[in-house]
C-alpha cells in the first residue's frame, strides 16, 4: 500500500479537488484541499494521550485563558503569549522558509533628490522594476513574528516579505502547517483567513506537533495576470536558466551511460 493510499484511508473530503504527493528527498506528504477535511478512521487509532485538537472549535474566554496558561508553562524561552482583557492575545510564531525559486529585491535607492512630476515617477517605477535583483533565500532561513490572534495567514505572508524587503507579489506564496504524526510528516496549506497564532495556541509550542512553513504556490494556482510585465519577464529568464541546467544534467548522465556501454562493447570484442 502506498503512502497516498494510507492517507486516503485516514483523511476524507467532501470534495474531490484535493491531491497528495510525496517528496523523495524530504519524505513529506503534501495535502491540498479546497474543502474542509474530516477524520474517518483516525478515531479508532487515536492514542489515549494525544491532545484534543481545538482548531475546529470556538473557544470561550475561560478556555482561551487556560490554553494561554498551559502554553506559557511549556515555553522554555521568553516567547510567551499575552492575554488581553477582551479575550484576544498576542504571541510569537516562527516561520521556516522553504522556497525553491529566487526572490526579488528592490534596486538601491538613488541618493539624488528630484521634484519630478507624476509621469516621471511612473517612469522611475517602471525602471526600478526592471532593475530588480533576484537571489535564492537559504532554505533553513527562519523568522519570528509577533502577531495577534486576529492576524490572518495572508497578513503573515505580507509581513514576512516586508521583513526581508522582498518585492515579489504575495500571491506567489502560501503558508503551510507542518506536523509529524505516526512517523509521517504532513503539510497542509492554510487558507488566507486562517489565524496562525490560534493554531499555535491549540498545538502548543512543540514544533513537531505544528510548525509553519512558507512555500511557493503551485504553478496551477498562481494568477499570472496579477503580475507586472517585468516580473513575468524575470520569471521567464529564471525558468530558462533552470531548464538549461536541467538539460545539461540529463545530457551528462546519458553521455556517461553511453561511454560505459561503449567500454563494455570493447571488452566483448577483445578476446579473453
Amino acid at each position: 500500500m502506498t503512502d497516498c493510499e494510507r492517507l486516503d484511508m485516514t483523511w476524507g473530503s467532501s470534495a474531490s479537488s484535493g491531491y497528495c504527493s510525496q517528496s523523495d528527498s524530504e519524505h513529506e506528504l503534501e495535502q491540498f484541499y479546497t474543502a474542509r477535511t474530516s477524520l474517518r478512521k483516525t478515531r479508532k487509532r487515536k492514542e489515549k494521550d494525544e491532545p484534543v485538537d481545538c482548531r475546529n472549535q470556538e473557544l470561550t474566554l475561560s478556555e482561551i485563558q487556560q490554553k494561554v496558561k498551559e502554553y506559557n508553562a511549556q515555553v522554555n524561552s521568553n516567547l510567551f503569549m499575552v492575554l488581553n482583557r477582551d479575550g484576544s492575545y498576542t504571541g510569537f510564531i516562527k516561520v521556516q522558509f522553504k522556497l525553491a525559486r529566487p526572490v526579488s529585491l528592490p534596486p538601491p535607492r538613488s541618493t539624488s533628490s528630484s521634484s519630478s512630476s507624476g509621469r516621471d515617477d511612473s517612469c522611475q517605477e517602471d525602471k526600478a522594476l526592471k532593475q530588480r535583483t533576484s537571489f535564492y533565500l537559504p532554505r533553513d532561513t527562519v523568522k519570528h513574528l509577533h502577531i495577534s490572534s486576529s492576524t490572518r495567514s495572508r497578513e503573515v505572508i505580507e509581513a514576512l516579505l516586508r521583513k526581508f524587503t522582498v518585492v515579489d507579489n504575495p500571491a506567489k506564496f502560501s503558508l503551510f502547517e507542518r506536523s509529524e504524526r505516526h512517523n509521517q510528516v504532513y503539510l497542509r496549506k492554510l487558507a488566507d483567513d486562517e489565524r496562525p497564532l490560534f493554531l499555535r495556541l491549540c498545538a502548543g509550542p512543540n514544533e513537531k506537533v505544528l510548525s509553519l512553513v512558507l512555500k511557493e504556490n503551485e504553478t496551477g494556482e498562481v494568477n499570472w495576470d496579477a503580475f507586472s510585465s517585468p516580473e513575468l519577464q524575470n520569471f521567464l529568464r529564471i525558468l530558462q536558466r533552470e531548464e538549461e541546467d536541467h538539460v545539461k544534467q540529463i545530457v551528462r548522465r546519458y553521455a556517461l551511460a553511453r561511454d560505459k556501454m561503449k567500454e563494455a562493447l570493447k571488452n566483448f570484442s577483445t578476446p579473453g
